[in-house]
């Protein structure tokens, strides 16, 4: 077998004590190369670690046999195979799982990042939805994960643990047993995580250089094995760095759109007022690699009286000429404290058909998760939500 070329000049290794998880082929070699392994093995054993960590779903050195004792022990004493912890698991009645992930500190200022990813299983796939940040730059009205404040962006690390730890959970990884509390696809050839979405906490552009690298590692074919082709990278609008997707993660690309006019979209989604519709849909239009085999997606959370009406509907499909799209549309989930309505579902009906009929695919998508807030625009961590309950009864309670 061929292994891949390597550059690891100038490149920091792994911290010692640290987790080997979420680290690209260049941190391993860097790494190993700090422990004094010789650069004629590096290529080599990175090569085997890569398998044990990404394919395997490795624990602990001492699984990996190819690998001579002394350099497991080595591996053993400066580094660990460990995954962020699970402090709570959600399961709804519809399948969705919810997970609350605490990463480790990252430095001595950092208490530790809590963010939270779901899982939504399907007969043919399933999609694990990643936050890219620990709360979120944006600060879009009608998204719960909006309020927010943003603490830090996540790793390319922390990022790509989520999906270790989601394989770890639904017993993803060869030899595992999937759990019985829930429903997960099966099947031949068919995984329980199957596609990624960054549709987490965060926008993901704006932690462009670690998404990219996570994306790297979750799409690499000797580990992890994710099509680029089923990695879909959300974005409210962050329009310089659309190309730069493209043409450096190639993934596929959806866009938050949710609105058709400026003055609306700058307060459902007040980046619009730096980067407006215009802008937007012409850096969709050079989309590195779109075509009708490679559709950007537009989501359009459906708001009652707020962006709903058939002339907005005709008014979408007239933007979005010339633009290989699908439109998901989102019935709105609430959230506590929201000031918006989900449309009626007749009135979602009449939108789709509208879009429909203009040649667009236009599902509408099946709210999954409402019952623990694991659906879309719902993501908080729980200990923001905690705390918030926190002040709101001391409030009470001196009023």
């Amino acid at each position: 077998m061929s292994l891949p070329a390597m550059d690891t000049a100038g490149l920091a290794p792994v911290p010692f004590g640290a987790s080997l998880v979420g680290a690209s082929r260049n941190d391993l070699a860097a790494s190993l190369r700090e422990i004094g392994v010789a650069n004629r093995e590096v290529r080599m054993r990175v090569a085997q670690m890569w398998r044990w960590i990404y394919f395997q779903g490795a624990h602990s050195f001492d699984e990996m046999l190819n690998i001579g004792k002394p350099l497991r022990a080595s591996l053993t004493q400066h580094y660990t195979l460990a995954r962020p912890e699970v402090v709570t698991q959600q399961v709804s009645g519809d399948g969705t799982r919810k997970w609350l992930i605490r990463m480790p500190p990252v430095d001595t200022r950092d208490k530790g990042a809590e963010i939270e990813c779901v899982y939504i299983p399907e007969s043919d796939r399933g999609t694990l939805c990643v936050s890219s940040q620990v709360g979120c730059t944006l600060t879009c009205t009608f998204c719960h994960t909006g309020t927010q404040k943003l603490v830090r962006n996540l790793t390319q690390q922390e990022i790509v643990q989520q999906l270790v730890v989601a394989r770890d959970m639904l017993g993803d990884f060869p030899g595992q047993t999937p759990p019985t509390d829930g429903f997960i696809p099966s099947g031949e050839g068919v995984r329980a995580v199957s596609n990624i979405v960054f549709m987490g906490m965060g926008e993901p552009l704006y932690n462009f250089d670690n998404v990219r690298e996570a994306i790297g590692v979750l799409s690499d074919g000797d580990g992890l094995s994710l099509s680029k082709r089923r990695i879909t990278v959300s974005t409210s609008g962050v329009v310089p760095e659309i190309g730069n997707l493209g043409e450096q993660a190639g993934t596929m690309l959806a866009i938050s759109l949710h609105a058709v006019r400026d003055d609306l979209r700058n307060t459902l989604v007040p980046l619009n007022k730096k980067y407006p519709i215009r802008d937007l849909l012409e850096a969709c239009r050079h989309y590195p690699g779109v075509s009708n085999a490679r559709r950007i997606t537009f989501e359009y959370v459906m708001l009652k009286g707020v962006n709903d009406s058939p002339a907005e509907a005709r008014e979408l499909v007239r933007l979005l000429k010339g633009i290989p799209a699908k439109i998901n549309l989102i019935p709105f989930n609430p959230w506590p404290g929201t000031r918006y309505e989900c449309s009626d579902w007749e009135t979602i009906e009449k939108f789709s058909d509208i879009v429909f009929n203009a040649g667009y695919a236009s599902p509408v998508r099946t709210p999954r998760g409402r019952d623990i807030l694991a659906a879309c625009g719902q993501l908080k961590s729980e200990t923001e939500k905690l705390r918030a309950r926190a002040r709101l009864a001391v409030e009470d309670h001196d009023s």
